[in-house]
């Protein structure tokens, strides 16, 4: 990098906290922080929610995966996220919605109290909260790899500066500025994917063209969809885990769909952000799947492949604004995190944690939501600096067997209790999928994976611990029904149209009219009239 490139860079800063502060007179109460009061534009929340869903892994160990596999890095990535976000925009994001405009709730796991009990919603608060701060954190390690390359900063530097002037931003503007932010840095990303499409397509011209690259040693093996450890397998469990984990399961995309007006609003939104996971990764994975032709990757894995090309092909100026796309990436998803995380926080764990919470005003429950989201990007850049210890070994191994694999445990009886189809699997059903599908991801990672000849294949470790917690959802629901009257009106109001409830945040879901009025304990279980 020259004086050109960080011009770039520092200028690109600059704007992400001006557009913060800015932000910052949209937000006077905590709906305003978490959901954008359900004024964003269906337009820009898909934008915003497609972006939320990259990060500079997608140019490190993405960027690997392409460089040794080639594209079956689409077909098991972008491709499964694309399907699932459409499936999604009918099947969730109209529901979620609801969740705000017809419940009044400011965080995704909000009603949880209320379709299961206080123990289910505790259970999957605290430990989606734990994995968010790992999967961040694995973000942050990403980045600073990439920023180390052009710059020879340190990993933890490289942490400190990206983490810094996130928290800027998403800490004042809250999800307004995300979703701003989130705009600008789309833009970005496609100036400086345009650029590096073109500057490989004209590299290309000396190796046979587009056309003929494909029959160069380098590329064996490369055009084949599914190949190595990302086989049908793997391909068909991403398709249910991302199916969950982008239309809400990891709770940030949820907050997309809040943000929206309505519930056609949120599918419209959806469906954006399924085409844009459709067409534009195709620009972005293409120099990808040619590396091998104009790099040596000094890493085993190839994820240094896609900067050392950055750094081989583009002139200074491009370079700089090819690095800020990576850190658009990032920070768009890590801000996004962030906010979601401190909505879970302030609005399902503090009120059981203190009776003081369960009686925040409006000004003071958004300066805890601002705490909440410093104290979880610290944290999180805690964990980042040990992404390369022995406990995760890469940026690979947290992103795609922690995240992928935790995720459906804690997604499924968040997503699957919003449809009518599962109106029996009460509290029982939840803790037991949750429960035992933590202990299936365990088991495939650790005591069976050591015991087996060269360890138990990518594909199972991501899927066994998803599937033994669908079958377990469902099957102990029609066992041991337990669907209430209650909890089927709650339903039904989430599956329909309607005037919205009065209210905000878990009061505004309806408390029997006996009960006299002041501040309400949100554990103690409460009925709909």
């Amino acid at each position: 990098m020259n004086g050109l490139d960080w011009a770039v860079l520092l200028a690109y800063f600059g704007v992400m906290v001006a557009i913060g502060v800015w932000s910052h007179k949209r937000v006077d109460n905590v709906s305003d922080f978490f959901t954008a009061g359900g004024r964003m534009p269906w337009w820009l929340s898909g934008i915003s929610h497609h972006m939320s869903g990259y990060s500079a892994v997608m140019f490190t160990g993405y960027a690997g995966i392409a460089y040794t596999y080639g594209v079956t890095s689409f077909v098991t990535w972008s491709f499964p996220i694309a399907l699932g976000i459409a499936v999604g925009a009918r099947l969730f994001a109209p529901r979620i919605n609801r969740l705000r405009s017809r419940l009044g709730v400011a965080s995704p796991l909000e009603y949880l109290k209320n379709r299961y009990d206080l123990p289910t919603q505790q259970a999957l608060a605290w430990s989606g909260m734990l994995l968010k701060i790992v999967d961040v954190g694995a973000k942050w390690a990403a980045i600073a790899t990439l920023l180390s390359v052009f710059t020879g900063v340190s990993l933890n530097q490289g942490i400190l500066v990206t983490g810094a002037v996130t928290a800027v931003y998403c800490t004042i503007g809250g999800l307004w500025a995300d979703a701003l932010t989130e705009l600008g840095q789309f833009v970005i990303q496609l100036l400086a994917g345009v650029a590096m499409f073109v500057a490989v397509a004209v590299e290309l011209g000396d190796h046979g063209g587009f056309l003929g690259v494909w029959d160069r040693p380098e590329l064996d093996g490369h055009e084949k969809p599914l190949v190595g450890p990302y086989g049908t397998v793997f391909l068909l469990a991403f398709l249910f885990i991302k199916l969950f984990e982008y239309n809400g399961g990891m709770l940030n995309q949820a907050q997309r769909y809040m943000a929206t007006a309505d519930a056609r609003e949120a599918a419209r939104s959806a469906k954006l952000s399924a085409v844009l996971w459709l067409v534009w990764p195709l620009v972005l994975f293409f120099p990808m799947w040619m590396s091998p032709l104009l790099v040596d990757a000094k890493k085993p894995d190839g994820s240094d492949s896609y900067a050392l090309m950055t750094e081989q092909l583009l002139p200074h100026g491009l370079l700089g604004l090819v690095i800020v796309g990576f850190f658009s990436h990032t920070m768009a998803m890590c801000s996004s995190d962030a906010n979601a995380i401190a909505a879970v926080f302030t609005r399902d764990v503090a009120p059981v944690l203190s009776k003081r919470a369960r009686r925040w005003t409006d000004h003071a429950g958004l300066i805890a939501a601002r705490l909440t989201t410093v104290v979880f990007l610290a944290l999180s850049m805690a964990v980042a600096t040990q992404v390369d210890s022995p406990a995760f070994k890469d940026i690979v191994t947290v992103v795609i067997k922690w995240v992928a694999g935790l995720m459906g445990p804690i997604a499924i009886p968040m997503m699957l209790g919003l449809l009518r189809a599962f109106r029996r699997s009460g509290p029982t059903a939840a803790l037991t999928s949750w429960g035992v599908g933590l202990f299936a991801f365990w088991l495939v990672n650790y005591p069976v994976h050591w015991s087996v000849d060269g360890g138990v294949p990518l594909q199972y470790q991501v899927s066994v611990p998803l599937a033994v917690s669908l079958v377990l959802y469902v099957v102990v629901g029609y066992v041991k029904p337990e669907d209430t009257p209650e909890r089927d009106a709650l339903i039904e109001r989430v599956n329909t149209d309607g005037p919205p409830d009065t209210g905000a945040g878990a009061a505004a879901l309806p408390v029997p009219r006996a009960e006299p009025p002041g501040p309400v304990d949100p554990t103690v279980p409460r009925t709909l009239p």
